[in-house]
């Protein structure tokens, strides 16, 4: 992992009593100025991304989730999923992962590297590192990390869910992430949320975060969070669940954002 502060010292009298998250799949960051430009005018105190690189030569180089903390003014963490093979070289390695950003001390980072990964990323003898092949070194995981908001601590799961392979490979990365999150008592804040590369609504996948009692944000509202193209429709795979003593309001999936091939998505979580 690596961390951050840029944040500017203040004094904090009361705790907030709502903030501002934004969820987003920020395609490597390879719009990063139109993704900074968004980010900017949210004005949200915590922010989950997925797909930021570091030195990757498709992203001229730049440490994406520190170049944004810098010009947002927060702290960060950044959980490496890959080395992009492809992107860097031995002597300078590219990566690839999560970040979580807040306005408020992080603390308590850890990472949840998934005990069944998809082999379409290993790199093979008789396959060049070149970048179409996207060859990886790593796997995908949940970055959890604890914002303190003013005295009060909400636990973050970070997560980005294996884009290949099938829906099973993909509901058994939620399963441990599920199976972590019994470890904290129904006092704690906890917010869920990421790239799911699936459909959350409905099924198995459902009844499952249902029954660690999370509450879906969207509710009956749902509708694309990936853009339609000529060759596939628009699908909803980006979620933010809560649970505990917070409840999430104002939900807005930012359509008129093309800064990636994810819209970020925003709610208001209120503490109750």
């Amino acid at each position: 992992m690596e961390t951050g502060n840029f944040t500017i010292p203040r004094w904090v009298i009361c705790a907030p009593k709502a903030i501002r998250v934004v969820n987003w799949n920020v395609d490597r960051g390879t719009h990063l100025a139109r993704v900074i430009d968004f980010l900017v005018g949210a004005k949200a105190d915590l922010i989950l991304l997925q797909e930021t690189d570091i030195n990757a030569k498709r992203t001229h180089h730049v440490n994406v989730a520190k170049e944004i903390a810098q010009k947002l003014r927060m702290n960060y963490v950044f959980g490496r999923e890959f080395q992009e093979l492809a992107q860097g070289s031995r002597a300078s390695p590219a990566y690839h992962g999560q970040a979580t950003l807040s306005r408020w001390p992080l603390t308590n980072s850890r990472i949840i590297r998934f005990q069944k990964q998809s082999q379409f990323w290993r790199p093979h003898w008789f396959l060049p590192e070149i970048e179409p092949l996207q060859e990886r070194l790593g796997g995908r995981l949940a970055l959890v990390t604890d914002a303190n908001i003013g005295g009060r601590t909400v636990t973050t799961y970070n997560l980005h869910l294996e884009s290949k392979g099938d829906a099973t490979l993909r509901q058994s990365q939620l399963a441990e992430v599920l199976d972590d999150v019994r470890r904290y008592n129904l006092n704690t804040p906890i917010l869920l949320a990421g790239d799911f590369n699936l459909d959350a609504s409905e099924g198995a996948v459902a009844a499952a975060i249902a029954r660690s009692q999370f509450q879906d944000s969207f509710a009956d509202r749902h509708s694309p969070t990936t853009p339609s193209s000529f060759f596939e429709r628009g699908r909803m795979i980006d979620w933010i669940f809560v649970r505990g003593p917070v409840l999430a309001s104002q939900l807005k999936i930012h359509q008129s954002v093309s800064a990636s091939d994810h819209y970020p998505v925003s709610v208001i979580l209120t503490f109750t």
